[in-house]
């Protein structure tokens, strides 16, 4: 089922299915207030969207790298609440990304599985161009943790060219902030325990990397919406 705006829409039970959890489950992250409410339609029948789909998917995510319901709940807590479906599936590929050990050797058929959908030799030359896949003999070494953000650009409406430059501008940016932030931290725990420097740097990670996607976001909207409106504002003078 779509919603007049071409947006889909599913019933309790269906976002259950489609989310590999159950009924159950739903109601009980929304009472912890991890997932908004439903729009309720006719016969009061509550209706979610992309957006609760996404949101799950990142709930998983997080569990999957071992983190407990509180914490969940703080990460969930601090994201911006206006974040859409893809928004989020982006916060899920950074929160995979945490993990060490991300490659994994895969067949075809497997790599596809994991994709989501069939992928041609072009889609496969892109994601080798973009980093995700390296090729190893007959099989395919893959980056699970970018694989699924990888799949949704070869969707986007930009040449390889483009996609490239922008992955090494913003590898370049990124690894002068994590120099920056690094130097920022060796200067806090210098006398502290190396006990205590790791368990800090494994608290703090995560929360870093959500902070800088979340400040990026909203700079790259910002950016886009003065963009947009000055080429409005050109095309009709």
């Amino acid at each position: 089922m779509t919603t007049d705006a071409g947006e889909p829409s599913f019933t309790i039970d269906e976002l259950a299915a489609r989310a590999g959890t159950t009924v159950r489950t739903v109601r009980f992250y929304s009472t912890k207030g991890l997932l908004p409410p439903p729009v309720i339609g006719a016969r009061r029948v509550g209706h979610y969207g992309a957006e609760h789909l996404s949101r799950l998917a990142l709930i998983e995510e997080l569990q999957h790298q071992g983190m407990t319901l509180a914490a969940i709940e703080r990460y969930v807590g601090q994201l911006p609440p206006d974040l859409s479906a893809h928004d989020l599936a982006i916060h899920r590929a950074v929160v995979a990304s945490w993990a060490p050990e991300g490659t994994e050797t895969l067949d075809r058929r497997e790599l596809e599985r994991r994709a989501g959908r069939s992928l041609t030799e072009e889609d496969v030359e892109r994601l080798v161009a973009m980093n995700v896949v390296a090729l190893d003999g007959a099989a395919y070494r893959v980056d699970s943790g970018l694989l699924r953000l990888g799949v949704r650009l070869l969707d986007v409406p930009f040449s390889q060219e483009a996609i490239l430059a922008a992955r090494n501008v913003l590898i370049e940016h990124s690894r002068a902030a994590a120099h920056e932030l690094s130097r920022l931290l060796r200067a806090e725990v210098s006398q502290r325990a190396a006990q205590d420097v790791k368990s800090l740097s494994a608290h703090m990670q995560p929360l870093v990397v959500q902070a800088l996607l979340t400040a990026f976001q909203r700079s790259l909207r910002e950016e886009l919406q003065q963009w947009l409106g000055a080429s409005q504002v050109g095309g009709s003078s």
